[in-house]
């Protein structure tokens, strides 16, 4: 006697809880799917050029160097008269000139003072001038004290600026710079006239 059967086989199938497979169920190859890899990006190289140097740069790298703080000087020397005319002057002004580097290529800079101004410490206004006075005998800068006391006197000089950078030529900068220099001493006296006799 022949007996009809039905073979169910699933490849690939999971039994199902009943003991049957489902099937036909064909087993495709799982083909990982391709990944196109993103490029790395290279990073980009900006070279700098002479025209990215700035006034700010080049200031912050000179100004100890390049503009010095020029001190007051006072004839007479530490000691001075009511109403006596005390001579001031700074004898170190002069054009300074200096070479740095900055963003790779060589800057000159160059500054010239151009313009003093006086603060004698009294209160007074400040007096400018366009010249560094000058020592006994001459007169050129004087001030008057009007009473007695001590003072300290200081001398800001106001620098004009100039930069080439790489030979590319020079490049003037608007205004100037100002700097002050250290404070000097001065004791104002009376003057006590004292009636001698005269000499035989």
């Amino acid at each position: 006697m022949r007996v009809d059967f039905n073979l169910n086989i699933g490849i690939c199938g999971r039994v199902q809880p009943d003991g049957t497979v489902p099937g036909p169920n064909w087993c495709q190859p799982v083909v990982p799917q391709e990944t196109t890899a993103t490029p790395r990006k290279l990073p980009v190289v900006v070279r700098a050029r002479p025209q990215d140097v700035t006034w700010g740069q080049v200031l912050a790298e000179s100004k100890v160097v390049l503009f010095p703080e020029l001190a007051v000087k006072v004839q007479p020397r530490g000691r001075t008269l009511v109403n006596l005319d005390t001579i001031v002057y700074t004898d170190e002004s002069k054009v300074s000139t200096t070479t740095i580097t900055l963003l790779g290529f060589p800057v000159a800079v160059e500054a010239t003072p151009i313009s003093y101004t006086w603060n004698f410490g009294d209160g007074t206004p400040a007096l400018t001038t366009s010249t560094p006075g000058k020592p006994y005998p001459s007169k050129e800068i004087t001030h008057k004290y009007m009473q007695r006391r001590a003072v300290s006197l200081t001398l800001t000089t106001n620098y004009a600026a100039r930069f080439n950078v790489a030979d590319t030529g020079w490049q003037y900068v608007d205004g100037t710079v100002p700097v002050t220099g250290p404070a000097t001493p001065l004791q104002v006296r009376e003057a006590v006239p004292v009636l001698v006799d005269p000499p035989n």
